[in-house]
C-alpha cells in the first residue's frame, strides 16, 4: 500500500503538486496521466527516493522491492541475454558464483551455488530472460549480441526487459511503449496484466492505458485525483465531474446574487437589519465553487496540398531490401491514390520501415518498378527525423531554411498554429522536450505542403492532446497517408484500411486492429497459439479498393461530442430553471430562456449533422 498524506512536491521554484491525500493498494495497475510539466516523472522520482517531498509524507511498505526502467544504457560488452538476466540481482549473483566455483574447481562452492539457485527458482531464469527479449522484438540470434552493438532505441528495449526481469513489488514504467512497435506493445500489455505487484505507468497511449490499467491518477493544476477504471472510464467520470461542478457553480452564483441583492436593499433599514445580517453570514459561508475553466485544446492543420493528382505512387512486382544478399520483401504490388489512408501492420523486423523507405525513394527497388506522379510531394516522418533537428537553433531558424523569402510574421503565425506561439519561436530547441521536438519536426513537414504523408512511428513522445490534434489533422488531410504506429487509437482514427507486412510479403489485411492482435497471439511462440487469425486477402496489382460508405471515425467522434456537450448545457439550464428561487430575478429567467432556445436549435442541427455521417 502506498500512501500520500498532505504531500507536496517542488522542482526548483515551481510547485508541482500540493495537498495530495490518497492511497494506492497492492495489485492496482495505475496509469499516471497529465500534461507535460504536471509532475509525473517527478512523482516517480519521489517514489524512488531520489527527491524529497516539499511537505507531507509518502509512505511505502518497508521492504517493498521497486523496479524501474533506467534512463541510460551503458555501452557494455555483455551479451543482451546476460544484461537482461542481471536485472534479477540475486539470481545473477548465484549464476556468477556457480561459474566461478566451477572455474576454481571448488565443489563445495558449486554445491552452495546450486542450492541457492534452487531456492531462487533460478534455473529457468535464462529462459525467462529470453522470453522477455523475444516478446520485445529481439530475434533469437541477437540474444548473444553485445549491448554496445545495439542502437539507442533497441537499448531502451533492453532496459525495459531488464526492469521486467527484476523481482518487484512496485513497478514504475515511464513511457514504456516509446520505441516499441505494435507487436511488442500488444505483448507487453499481456505481460503487465499478469504482473502480480503494483504497477504505476506513465503513458500517452490511450489504448495501452485502456487495456492495462485498473485506475487512473490524473495530475492537473497541482492536484492529483484518483479515478477507478481505465482511461475511457476516466474520461467519462471527469466529464461528469466537470459538468456537476459547473452546475453547482452556477447555482451558487445565482444564490450569491440573490443574497447580495437583499443585503444591498435592506441593510440600512432597521426593520430588516437582522434579516440582512443573517444573509451576510450565509453569503460568507458559501463554498466558493470554481467555475470550470475550459482547457486550451491543441488544434493543428495540415496545409492543403499544392497539387493533388489522383494516382500518386505505385510499386509493381518490386523486390525491396538492402542488396542482393538482403532482400526483405518480395513481389510488392502496392498503389497510393489521393484519399488513401493505409496503416501498415506486421511483426518487428518484417520490413515495414523497408517498405516505407522504398515508397519514399530512399531505397531503390532491387527489382520491379516504382512509379511516382511528377507532382507528388512526400512528407516523410521517420523514427530518426527528430534527431535531424539542428541543436543551437530555434524553430524560426528551421522554418527559415525552408522559406528564406517569407516574412518573419508569416512564419511565426505558422509556428503559432503548431503551439509554438510568441517568443517560443525564438527559443533554442536544445531545451525542448522530446514531444516538442517531434511536434516541430511534424510542423516542418507540414509546411512543405505534401500530398503524400509517410509516417513511421510519429507519436513517440507526443502527449495525448497532441496525438488527438494530429489524428484530427490527418483525418482532414486530402492527400494519401501511409502510417506505421504502435498507437492503435491514432491508427484506428486515421486509417481506413490495413496492409500486413509479414513473411516477406505485403498484402491487404482483412480485419481490424483487434483481429490483428488476435493474429499476433496465434503465431508460433506466442502465449495463445489457438486464437484464430483472419486470413489476408491475396495481393493485387492495383491500388486497393476504397471502402464503401465508411464513416470517418474522427468526424463521428467530434459530432457525438458536440451533441453530448449541447445536451449537457441544456441540462444545466433546465436545472437552473427548476430552482424556484431564480424566479425572483425576472431578467435572469429571460436570459436563460433565450439561451435554452438557442441551444435547442444548435442541438437539432448537430443531431442532423451526426445522422448525415451515416448516409
Amino acid at each position: 500500500m502506498i500512501s500520500f498524506r498532505n504531500f507536496a512536491l517542488r522542482r526548483g521554484e515551481r510547485l508541482l503538486l500540493s495537498d495530495v491525500d490518497l492511497t494506492l493498494h497492492a495489485g492496482w495497475r495505475v496509469g499516471v496521466i497529465g500534461r507535460n510539466g504536471a509532475g509525473k516523472s517527478s512523482l516517480f522520482a519521489a517514489l524512488m527516493g531520489d527527491v524529497e517531498p516539499d511537505k507531507g509524507d509518502l509512505d511505502l511498505p518497508g521492504k517493498a522491492r521497486i523496479a524501474s526502467v533506467a534512463q541510460e544504457t551503458p555501452h557494455l560488452p555483455d551479451p543482451a541475454l546476460d544484461f537482461v538476466l542481471s536485472g534479477d540481482v540475486d539470481v545473477h549473483a548465484a549464476v556468477q558464483a556457480e561459474a566461478n566455483a566451477f572455474a576454481n574447481e571448488d565443489w563445495e562452492a558449486v554445491a552452495e551455488a546450486h542450492h541457492r539457485l534452487e531456492e531462487l527458482n533460478g534455473y529457468d531464469a535464462s529462459a525467462r530472460a529470453g522470453r522477455l527479449l523475444h516478446g520485445l522484438g529481439f530475434p533469437a540470434e541477437t540474444h548473444g549480441k553485445a549491448v554496445s552493438d545495439f542502437s539507442g532505441g533497441w537499448r531502451v528495449r533492453l532496459n525495459v526487459a531488464r526492469a521486467l526481469m527484476t523481482p518487484s513489488d512496485l513497478l514504475l514504467l515511464d513511457e514504456p511503449t516509446n520505441h516499441l512497435d505494435l507487436d511488442a506493445v500488444v505483448w507487453m500489455e499481456e505481460w503487465l496484466k499478469r504482473y502480480d505487484g503494483t504497477l504505476l505507468v506513465i503513458s500517452h497511449d490511450r489504448e495501452f492505458l485502456d487495456n492495462v490499467t485498473t485506475h487512473i491518477l490524473h495530475l492537473h493544476d497541482g492536484r492529483a485525483k484518483l479515478y477507478v477504471g481505465n482511461y475511457t472510464d476516466f474520461e467519462r467520470q471527469r466529464a461528469e465531474h466537470l459538468r456537476l461542478q459547473q452546475i453547482t457553480h452556477l447555482k451558487e452564483q445565482a444564490e450569491r446574487a440573490h443574497l447580495q441583492s437583499f443585503i444591498d436593499r435592506f441593510k440600512a433599514k432597521a426593520s430588516k437589519a437582522k434579516q440582512a445580517q443573517s444573509r451576510m453570514k450565509r453569503l460568507a459561508k458559501l463554498a466558493g465553487t470554481e467555475a470550470v475553466r475550459a482547457e486550451r485544446s491543441l488544434h493543428i492543420t495540415l496545409p492543403e496540398p499544392l497539387r493533388l493528382p489522383n494516382s500518386l505512387l505505385s510499386l509493381h512486382d518490386v523486390e525491396a531490401g538492402y542488396g542482393a544478399d538482403a532482400v526483405i520483401l518480395h513481389n510488392i504490388n502496392f498503389g497510393l491514390e489521393a484519399g488513401d489512408r493505409i496503416g501498415l501492420l506486421g511483426p518487428n523486423g518484417a520490413g515495414k520501415s523497408t517498405l516505407v523507405k522504398t515508397l519514399v525513394g530512399e531505397l531503390e527497388p532491387l527489382d520491379g518498378e516504382r512509379k511516382a506522379h511528377p507532382d507528388m510531394r512526400i512528407g516523410y516522418f521517420a523514427q530518426h527525423t527528430v534527431e535531424s533537428l539542428v541543436f543551437g537553433t530555434t524553430p524560426l531558424d528551421h522554418l527559415r531554411t525552408l522559406a528564406p523569402d517569407v516574412s518573419n510574421q508569416e512564419l511565426r503565425d505558422f509556428l503559432g498554429r503548431w503551439n509554438f506561439p510568441g517568443d517560443r519561436a525564438f527559443e533554442i530547441i536544445d531545451t525542448f522536450s522530446g514531444g516538442e521536438k517531434a511536434r516541430l519536426a511534424l510542423a516542418l513537414i507540414a509546411y512543405r505542403r505534401p500530398n503524400v504523408m509517410l509516417l513511421d512511428e510519429p507519436t513517440n513522445h507526443l502527449d495525448l492532446d497532441m496525438r488527438e490534434a494530429l489524428a484530427e489533422a490527418l483525418s482532414d488531410f486530402d492527400g494519401a497517408i501511409v502510417m506505421v504506429s504502435h498507437d492503435r487509437h491514432l491508427i484506428g482514427l486515421v486509417c481506413d484500411e490495413y496492409w500486413r507486412v509479414a513473411g516477406g510479403k505485403v498484402e491487404p489485411f482483412d480485419g481490424d486492429l483487434d483481429e490483428y492482435a488476435a493474429w499476433l497471439r496465434s503465431r508460433p511462440g506466442s502465449d495463445n497459439p489457438k486464437t484464430p487469425a483472419p486470413k489476408a486477402q491475396p495481393a493485387i496489382a492495383a491500388a486497393p479498393a476504397k471502402p464503401v460508405s465508411k464513416v470517418n471515425p474522427h468526424k463521428l467522434q467530434k459530432a457525438e461530442a458536440l451533441v453530448a456537450d449541447l445536451e449537457a448545457k441544456l441540462g444545466g439550464i433546465d436545472t437552473q430553471l427548476a430552482d424556484p428561487k431564480i424566479y425572483g430575478n425576472a431578467g435572469r429567467v429571460a436570459e436563460l430562456g433565450r439561451e435554452q432556445t438557442a441551444l435547442r436549435s444548435k442541438l437539432e442541427t448537430a443531431e442532423a449533422e451526426l445522422l448525415a455521417l451515416y448516409d
